[in-house]
């Protein structure tokens, strides 16, 4: 037995971050001590390195399991020294590049499966009634924030594309989380009252998806919750490479300029291949998804 579920739960308690801030401090030597206490009570046999960065070696090593899974490209080249099992994948998709890794664990093939997401009833109801009191039966759901700059397409281009949907009749919802609260109010304000901001928990926002008509945004969570929910999406991409992190279910349109280059160091410094895509082609890609013509 993996354990695979309890390791998880050890593994959220783990703040690197912290740990890296405050490296000299007395407080974060018994931290890492007791993170790592907890880690092994458990006694793991395999442990598994998904993320393929060195700190998850590490902590994969510190676990004490016999054996350590991980890729034999991983995301930093390094993380690889902790290993005792190198996988070699095949697949361009991180999703399908998890299975093999997964598959050579268990020594059978796997399969992706169909993504149950959980129904909060709860966040039902406070959908259903923030829908209500908009009169909202079909709208399009943007986010327009990302991990780092470099991923995020110009607020005043998501402005547009709502103005235009919105002829349509499609009243745009602008998603944001921590930090991008003057992102959404500018795409907002542009708008003109095309598009308004929300903003949810995470069971909201599946609620809110699952009602959407479609989903416009870059590289980021929502985009592929959305694609999970089978939601029509537009993915916007710049440096990270679609082949990799794309939408994995469909229907989707990416649109990528040849101009961006793959990188996935975060800068905050605009793309020049992301914003050279036009609002006039994000328009046309979601008239594609949705069936009807946009002026």
């Amino acid at each position: 037995m993996f354990g695979s579920r309890t390791l998880i739960d050890a593994l959220h308690t783990v703040d690197t971050r912290a740990w890296r801030k405050n490296l000299f401090q007395p407080a974060t030597w018994r931290d890492i001590r007791t993170s790592v206490g907890v880690i092994r009570a458990e006694r793991y046999s395999v442990a598994i390195d998904f993320q393929g960065a060195i700190k998850s070696a590490l902590l994969a090593r510190v676990s004490d399991a016999a054996e350590i899974f991980g890729f034999t490209q991983p995301r930093e080249s390094a993380a690889k020294l902790w290993y005792t099992n190198q996988v070699n994948v095949t697949a361009a998709h991180v999703i399908d590049q998890n299975l093999q890794l997964a598959s050579a664990i268990v020594r059978q093939p796997l399969m992706p499966e169909r993504v149950e997401l959980p129904h909060s009833a709860r966040a039902e109801q406070w959908c259903d009634e923030f829908l209500r009191g908009r009169d909202l039966n079909h709208f399009v759901l943007m986010s327009p924030g990302s991990g780092w700059g470099a991923k995020c397409w110009p607020a005043e281009r998501y402005a547009g594309v709502a103005k235009r949907l919105a002829g349509a009749g499609l009243k745009s919802l602008i998603n944001y989380g921590p930090g991008e609260e003057s992102l959404a109010s500018a795409v907002a304000t542009a708008s003109i009252g095309s598009a308004e901001t929300v903003s949810c928990s995470l069971a909201q926002l599946i609620a809110l998806t699952r009602r959407a008509s479609l989903f416009i945004g870059s590289d980021t969570g929502p985009m592929h919750l959305a694609a999970a929910l089978k939601i029509p999406t537009v993915a916007l991409f710049g440096p990270t490479d679609p082949a990799r992190n794309g939408p994995y279910w469909k229907p989707s349109i990416v649109l990528r300029s040849e101009q961006s280059v793959t990188s996935y160091t975060h800068v905050a410094e605009a793309d020049p291949g992301l914003h050279s895509i036009s609002a006039g082609t994000v328009v046309a890609a979601s008239a594609q998804l949705l069936g009807v013509p946009i002026a």
